[in-house]
C-alpha cells in the first residue's frame, strides 16, 4: 500500500476529486495548511497598507491507495492540479505499512 500526499492551490480541489472519482478512488483525506517553498510567498495590499503573506493557503490531500495503484494516481493529481504557474504544488508517495478500518476490523487492502 502506498500513501498519496498532494499539496496544492485550494481552487484545483474539485477539479481532483473528480478526476480520481473517474478512477475509481473511494476517499481522500482533505486538511487545510499554509506554507511556502520557491513560491517564498507574496505581498498584498489592505486598506492602502502593503504586507507580506509568508505562508500560502493550500490544501493537503492525502490518499490511501494500493501500491499497483499508487503511479496512477500520482499521474491524474499532478494532471488535474496543473495550472503551469508557480506555486501548483507537490506530491509525496509514502509506503504504508497498516491500514485498518475500525468499522469491521478490515486490514490493509480491503480496509481502503
Amino acid at each position: 500500500m502506498k500513501l498519496v500526499t498532494a499539496i496544492i492551490k485550494p481552487f484545483k480541489l474539485d477539479d481532483v476529486r473528480e478526476a480520481l472519482t473517474g478512477i475509481g478512488v473511494a476517499g481522500l483525506t482533505v486538511s487545510e495548511v499554509k506554507g511556502y517553498g520557491r513560491q517564498k510567498g507574496h505581498t498584498e495590499v489592505y486598506r492602502g497598507a502593503e504586507y507580506a503573506v509568508n505562508f500560502l493557503p493550500k490544501l493537503k490531500l492525502e490518499i490511501a491507495v494500493p501500491a499497483d495503484r499508487a503511479d496512477k494516481v500520482v499521474e491524474i493529481v499532478a494532471a488535474s492540479a496543473k495550472t503551469g504557474q508557480i506555486g501548483d504544488g507537490k506530491i509525496f508517495v509514502l509506503a504504508l505499512d497498516r491500514a485498518v478500518r475500525i468499522r469491521t476490523g478490515e486490514i490493509d487492502d480491503a480496509a481502503l
